[in-house]
């Protein structure tokens, strides 16, 4: 990498979230075998990403309201993306499993084959 380019990135910053990454989680997400006539949101947090999605399937929420379906962050130290998904029985976030890079995280999450994430 260009030694300028690495002076411009402070050593202890987050790296993410960022745009690029935002933006590619986005795109991925179109990909999913569940909720597919919502538009889920990925919005920033410290650390990684949140998806959220109107719940059409009413089973969390009656009212078709925003619920948290999955979070997404990436350990600087390790390389490594961990993905959580919600327990939405007891309001907290659940570890789900890591991963070397991003896109198979998002495949995982679009896949779903237990139905964990998309509720």
């Amino acid at each position: 990498m260009n030694s300028a380019l690495m002076r411009k990135v402070k050593p202890g910053l987050a790296r993410h979230p960022n745009e690029l990454d935002r933006k590619r989680i986005e795109r991925g997400l179109s990909a999913r075998k569940r909720y597919l006539y919502v538009s889920p949101n990925v919005t920033p947090v410290w650390g990684g990403y949140c998806i959220e999605s109107p719940c059409c399937s009413r089973n969390i929420d009656k009212d078709g309201a925003l619920v948290d379906v999955a979070l997404i962050l990436y350990d600087g130290v390790t390389g490594i993306w961990k993905l959580f998904r919600k327990n939405h029985a007891g309001g907290v976030w659940e570890f789900y499993s890591l991963y070397h890079r991003l896109i198979p995280a998002i495949d995982e999450l679009n896949a779903d084959p237990e139905r964990l994430f998309w509720q």
